[in-house]
């Protein structure tokens, strides 16, 4: 196995259903399958703290502060 890569485990079923998919998908195999969904769910993850202004979390800590969950 090349050094850039890993072995990832997942369930049996989980495997199998994959499988099923990747039949009329284009996908080759099922692990070209799960790094194309996981490189699709990792990249469109947003971080929404690292977006928001100085102002806007200071709002937000004082509506918790107010609702008494700070």
């Amino acid at each position: 196995m090349p050094a850039d890569k890993v072995t990832i485990k997942i369930p049996r079923p989980l495997y199998e259903k994959i499988k099923a998919i990747i039949e009329t998908s284009g996908f080759d195999s099922p692990t070209d399958f799960i790094v194309y969904v996981l490189r699709d769910l990792v990249g469109g993850a947003k971080h929404p703290a690292a977006e928001l202004s100085e102002e806007e979390v200071e709002a937000i800590r004082k509506r918790l502060r107010s609702l008494g969950y700070m």
